[in-house]
């Protein structure tokens, strides 16, 4: 197939950009930066300097959109969160603006959502029919992500809104942020420690988005988390017990919020999340509990 990913020099678009490409699939990374279109891997230039890479696109199966500011990166001030904000509203403008503009149209478009849109919640149990949505940053954001690019089913393109959890990985994501307190001997709980924590190993992220890519039934929200969450605590220790550290100094929520204000919501606060529609559908996780994933990341 011939793939076209937005944000494919991201922690997961890095992965993914070469999965798909080891598997035979035709990549083509849509960047800011310099522009190559041979080989397996093309890049094109998009949102800079009036660009048009619809000219340079045909016969395009796939489309899949990861690109926006990060939410792990800076303090969540108001420009920040503009920033958040603003960056996937415009790159998904835009991939509506060139699937538009092409004869042919693909067949999905897969597109990065979060399991933030849920609220936050120690006895609540979340799948992709659940109907609560939270009232902050976080859900208004997705939200009005998952609105805008579900619109591309005009034109007969299916939409998958890939809800992301916690995605644990050594190159991004929060495993090094967490698990740095413990290679300093100074781990332990965070906040209350009864807080979910809906993880998934960055592994099974990309294998999930193949899978939604190949089953053509598979539309709209789908979890993207393993199938078994833990309580904060209890992740912390397993990083304790993967790395050989003490799990014994606790970080209160007022510090967590001192050194990272509204962004401690994403520690402090937690949602248990089931992947229903991965689970129904026959995937078959690499890493389905916490300790195997922190095995093959910590070791």
């Amino acid at each position: 197939m011939r793939i076209v990913i937005a944000g494919g020099s991201g922690f997961i678009g890095k992965k993914l950009t070469q999965y798909l490409y080891e598997k035979g699939h035709d990549v083509i990374v849509l960047s800011r930066k310099a522009e190559t279109i041979t080989g397996a891997i093309s890049h094109i230039k998009w949102l800079v300097d009036e660009a048009k890479p619809e000219k340079l696109l045909k016969s395009v199966d796939v489309f899949i959109n990861l690109a926006g500011v990060s939410i792990n990166a800076g303090r969540w001030t108001e420009k920040h969160q503009k920033e958040i904000y603003e960056s996937r509203m415009t790159a998904t403008d835009e991939l509506l603006r060139i699937i538009a503009a092409l004869d042919e149209k693909p067949s999905v478009l897969i597109n990065a959502s979060a399991i933030g849109i849920f609220p936050p919640s120690e006895t609540n149990i979340y799948t992709e029919n659940s109907k609560e949505v939270a009232n902050d940053f976080l859900s208004r954001t997705v939200g009005d992500w998952e609105n805008k690019a579900g619109t591309v089913a005009e034109y007969g393109t299916r939409p998958v809104f890939m809800r992301f959890g916690v995605v644990l990985g050594n190159e991004g994501g929060a495993l090094p942020l967490m698990a740095l307190p413990y290679k300093l001997f100074v781990g332990g709980p965070v906040g209350s420690g009864k807080q979910w924590v809906s993880w998934v190993h960055v592994e099974d992220v990309v294998r999930a988005i193949d899978f939604c890519i190949e089953n053509q039934h598979i539309r709209g929200p789908v979890n993207v988390t393993a199938p078994n969450p833990v309580l904060m605590d209890d992740f912390g220790r397993s990083i304790a017990a993967v790395t050989h550290r003490p799990h014994w100094l606790p970080v209160p929520a007022l510090v967590m919020k001192l050194v990272l204000g509204k962004k401690s919501a994403l520690v402090l606060e937690g949602q248990k999340v089931i992947p229903n529609v991965l689970v129904n559908q026959g995937f078959r996780y690499q890493f389905p509990n916490l300790s195997c994933a922190l095995m093959d990341l910590l070791k």
